[in-house]
């Protein structure tokens, strides 16, 4: 789903390089956690993802697609391949929980008689079908972020990224965060999730690829993760 050949990425010429040389692989259906704090080049990464950026050298593929080789209409396809979760969640206020997915099924342009049949499905996997008329002023920390999650796979995405989800809540909504999105992966969708929490990562028996100064130095499950200081 993800390959990484030889990666390595500046900004600007001269400058440090934000990756050095890296490569990966993730398959489809895998649930991985990118570990490192801040500056270690989570960041980037995902741009290079996203086809934000290009990569100053080396090769970037998603699900089987050289990103950097799209022209730029192709992007947004490349993009509706995606569910993206942010750490402070992007609920769009004026708008129900119902129509907030909907909403991210509607510029997917898919049919308005799947968004029908699909949104009340994707509340009730997050557990939130009686919230579906109420505003996300009106809910919790964690019903906003269920109503994330079932956004971000209203549209049937291949690849899940999760960006800091946890880092504005509570540990135990951490905890129950990583268990929808395990449930996610094991229906066949590919999780990425970006964190610099190792306690969390501790919990969860999930591949773990840790950058520090954007280079890969460790690609073990999270029993084996090397902490970095």
């Amino acid at each position: 789903m993800i390959d990484f050949e030889h990666v390595s990425k500046a900004y600007k010429k001269g400058d440090h390089l934000a990756l050095d040389d890296v490569s990966l692989h993730i398959t489809s259906g895998e649930f991985v956690f990118l570990l490192g704090h801040s500056g270690a080049g989570k960041s980037t990464l995902l741009k290079l993802i996203l086809r934000e950026e290009k990569p100053t050298s080396g090769k970037v593929f998603v699900d089987g697609k050289n990103v950097a080789a799209l022209r730029r209409s192709q992007i947004p396809y490349l993009r509706r391949q995606m569910g993206i979760i942010f750490q402070d969640f992007r609920l769009i206020p004026s708008m129900t929980v119902y129509e907030n997915v909907a909403f991210a099924m509607h510029v997917t342009n898919i049919a308005r008689k799947e968004i029908r049949e699909r949104v009340p499905y994707m509340l009730e996997l997050v557990h939130l079908e009686d919230k579906a008329n109420v505003y996300p002023q009106y809910l919790s920390g964690g019903e906003q972020q269920r109503v994330a999650v079932a956004r971000a796979l209203a549209h049937a995405p291949k690849l899940v990224i999760a960006d800091e989800p946890t880092g504005n809540i509570d540990p135990e909504l951490s905890l129950e965060m990583m268990e929808l999105l395990e449930r996610v992966s094991k229906m066949g969708i590919t999780v990425l999730v970006v964190t610099h929490e190792h306690e969390l990562v501790h919990r969860f028996n999930q591949r773990v690829i840790t950058l520090n100064h954007g280079r890969i130095i460790s690609d073990v499950p999270a029993a084996q993760e090397v902490t970095v200081g």
